[in-house]
């Protein structure tokens, strides 16, 4: 009964219903394509991605005039996308994490104010120190913050469709000799080419250096894998996961870089012992299989790349001959036996060894207080560089904690590879010093965060009939 005109409720025509059905059906139709709709945010982060994937390639072989302007353009979307996130609320979000960034930019502020002070820096070289120590850090959080699923389903298969374009480009630098131009700059001497061995150069894909490449790589890994893990739903599904397998790989193979090397294969085994560790009991034979499969696969791509496998097999002994393996491993997580007598407890200043700095310092060279990245924290920060090295611990034992909860809870080692990968940046990338190290990691742990946000992994959605 109608409580105002006093009327019972008529049921609807055939007529009425029809509509009705359609008019929720344009709604639901609505509803569907803002869901898989990118936002702004996603298209400012993947600008950020595709940004520091090639422009060493314009630097390279366009113009090195080109440098200042695009480190500047991804710096001001990447800031754009932070006030974004705080502007709109969305870091409430990640609450804790957004308190525990706030204290540390405050603390990060205030002691290079204090060295600037104290004269051990100056206000150039802080404000160089600011965007390397804060700035990705910060984009990493509102990435994660603001991204809608579908952007994050967008930033993975941008990811993956890069790997796929990187291998075979990285093929033929292998293949080509160091003086050729695919392997160096324009108007580049080829003396200053790296090789892994003589006449075989060490890949740098689109980067204009060959750790960019080596960190490139190590930081889809695990993109790479939970795309193979993720449920598939069609023939194009299965050609994208499966190509950015072999992508993986043979980019790996092909490299010349021990890191790239290390870092693919400690990946490539974990993800092995996880794909067998967290499936179900019921799904371990099938398992099995899978792990079966891609040994076969990695075994038929070594042979086919028998001759890529050789050179990095000289590359190591090689190296081993120069230099003892466990020491050097040692230095890269821990920092140079130098780094402890060298270390005063107010630093040299934040951002001063930097190659951002470097390069406005008349005479200096890169990485001139330090190799490692622990090494370069500890002698840029003094004292605050000691609760840095102890904030990335923090991090990482939080981490592991809540991926192996979360591994667990869906079958999958995604959730672990990816925490693997973020260790392996923060430990061993030259973040606070080299520019395209600082943004992948940024990039990186903002991929990290988002998971924990869409744990599902579901990077192939129903499509529409």
């Amino acid at each position: 009964m109608n409580t105002i005109t006093g009327q019972a409720p008529y049921a609807p025509s055939r007529r009425d219903g029809v509509q009705v059905s359609r008019s929720a059906d344009r709604s639901g139709s609505r509803t569907e394509d803002a869901s898989a709709r990118i936002s702004r945010a996603g298209y400012a982060f993947m600008a950020v991605f595709f940004i520091v994937v090639f422009e060493g390639a314009v630097r390279k072989w366009g113009t090195a005039a080109s440098t200042i302007p695009l480190i500047l353009l991804r710096d001001l979307i990447a800031l754009g996308l932070v006030f974004y996130a705080w502007k709109s609320g969305s870091l409430g979000r990640y609450g804790k994490v957004t308190a525990v960034m706030t204290a540390w930019t405050c603390l990060v502020v205030a002691w290079g104010l204090f060295q600037v002070v104290a004269g051990a820096s100056s206000p150039l070289i802080f404000a160089i120190g600011v965007r390397f120590w804060l700035l990705y850090t910060w984009f990493a959080v509102a990435a994660a913050a603001t991204l809608t699923e579908a952007d994050y389903r967008a930033a993975v298969k941008l990811a993956m469709f890069s790997l796929l374009l990187m291998a075979p480009l990285a093929v033929f630098q292998h293949n080509s000799p160091p003086g050729a131009n695919i392997n160096r700059q324009l108007d580049g001497d080829e003396r200053f080419v790296f090789v892994a061995v003589a006449g075989v150069v060490r890949t740098t894909g689109t980067f204009s250096f060959t750790s960019g490449y080596a960190n490139f790589v190590t930081a889809v890994a695990p993109l790479v894998f939970g795309v193979l893990g993720a449920r598939k739903r069609g023939r194009l599904d299965w050609m994208i996961a499966l190509g950015a397998v072999a992508a993986f790989m043979v980019a790996s193979v092909v490299s010349g870089s021990r890191t790239a090397v290390l870092s693919s294969g400690l990946m490539f085994g974990a993800y092995l012992v996880g794909r067998l560790l967290f499936s179900k009991n019921r799904d371990k034979p099938a398992a099995l299989a899978a792990v079966v499969m891609m040994l076969v696969l990695a075994a038929g791509l070594i042979f086919f790349l028998s001759d890529a496998v050789t050179v990095t097999q000289q590359r190591f002994e090689d190296a081993s001959n120069a230099e003892n393996f466990w020491e050097r491993v040692m230095a890269v997580f821990l920092g140079e036996a130098t780094v402890f007598n060298a270390f005063t407890w107010i630093g040299s200043g934040i951002g001063a060894d930097s190659n951002l700095a470097t390069s406005l310092r008349a005479g200096a060279t890169n990485f001139g207080l330090a190799e490692s990245e622990a090494g370069r924290i500890l002698l840029e920060g003094g004292l605050v560089g000691l609760a840095f090295v102890a904030l990335k611990l923090f991090v990482l034992f939080v981490g592991l904690y809540k991926s192996i909860l979360l591994s667990r809870k869906y079958h999958s080692p995604y959730p672990v590879l990816s925490w693997l990968t973020l260790l392996l940046g923060l430990m061993t990338w030259s973040a606070i010093g080299q520019l395209t190290a600082n943004a992948l990691l940024g990039i990186l742990f903002g991929f990290f965060l988002l998971m924990f946000r869409y744990p599902a992994g579901d990077f192939f959605p129903a499509r529409r009939r």
